[in-house]
């Protein structure tokens, strides 16, 4: 197989990846864009191969028999509102399964070179299949990369001590991050792989319909969000993701670097746990989540 054929495969699984999802989120149609001409076509051209993307199980029609394009006033964009399937399995054995047939998929997938080559294993979600409370963060590190488990190194420490703090363990809820691979040198997440990553995070979603995510950091905040806004603009109030309420407070990470923003985080926690109808915990408690890391 040469590049041209690797790459036009490659940019068949990212679209059909990309429509599966906004499928999902309740989009019928994609709208078209006023004042673009398509491009012409030939035979085994781009278009056609991402059009067979689109309708994988569907042979490519003929130029003169494709139905025309329905008028633009009556497409629609999801919503971050947009409810979850209410066809997925609801018992815990069957999220269960549902979730280790996505992770086998995400143990295979190459769709971002570098990070398929680089990482010891994929790091794809760990805690209960039936969460009330995800916290979502940004990407495996050294140690998550080596272990297989989202937030296990000194930042996952600290993590573990706020969930501890809220009168929860780590078993209670459920933790994953955009990224299911390290990226090198632990940088910060390329736009591309966070898009080719989509989809897995989003039927990760799907598949725990929790009622309520923690954005831990600006990476998932606007990842799931779809938003440019910093942490401090979004963080003390909630906001939506489909039938999910969303919390946005700072990644474990910056308050091993900042110690004096762990009384914030803690007054997001606190903001949550009011929210929920929970208890808050005492100042014993409350000392353990803001204490330092080791």
């Amino acid at each position: 197989m040469d590049d041209r054929q690797t790459t036009l495969l490659t940019a068949r699984r990212i679209l059909l990846q990309r429509l599966e999802s906004l499928h999902r989120s309740g989009l019928q149609q994609l709208p078209r864009v006023e004042g673009v001409s398509p491009a012409p076509t030939s035979p085994g051209s781009r278009d056609e191969v991402l059009q067979a993307a689109a309708t994988p199980h569907t042979p490519i029609p003929s130029p003169e028999s494709r139905a025309p394009s329905p008028p633009a006033h009556s497409l629609s964009m999801p919503s971050l509102t947009a409810p979850y399937p209410t066809n997925l399995p609801t018992s815990l054995a069957d999220r269960q399964n549902l979730l280790e047939t996505l992770n086998t998929e995400v143990r295979t997938c190459t769709l971002c070179r570098d990070l398929a080559c680089t990482r010891k294993q994929t790091v794809f979600g760990v805690g209960s299949a039936k969460p009330r409370v995800v916290f979502f963060g940004e990407a495996p590190g050294a140690d998550e990369d080596r272990q297989g488990e989202p937030f296990v190194g000194r930042a996952g420490q600290l993590l573990t001590k706020i969930i501890e703090a809220c009168g929860w363990k780590r078993s209670d809820v459920y933790i994953m991050n955009v990224l299911k691979c390290r990226p090198p040198d632990n940088r910060n997440p390329l736009p591309s792989e966070t898009d080719n990553c989509r989809p897995y995070f989003e039927r990760q979603f799907e598949i725990l319909r929790p009622e309520y995510i923690v954005c831990v950091g600006t990476v998932p905040a606007q990842a799931l969000l779809e938003t440019n806004e910093s942490v401090g603009k979004l963080r003390g109030r909630f906001h939506r993701y489909r039938d999910s309420t969303v919390l946005v407070t700072y990644h474990p990470s910056y308050l091993l670097r900042n110690p004096s923003a762990k009384k914030y985080v803690w007054d997001d926690m606190q903001l949550l746990l009011k929210h929920m109808g929970l208890p808050i915990p005492g100042k014993s408690q409350e000392s353990g989540a803001g204490g330092q890391s080791s």
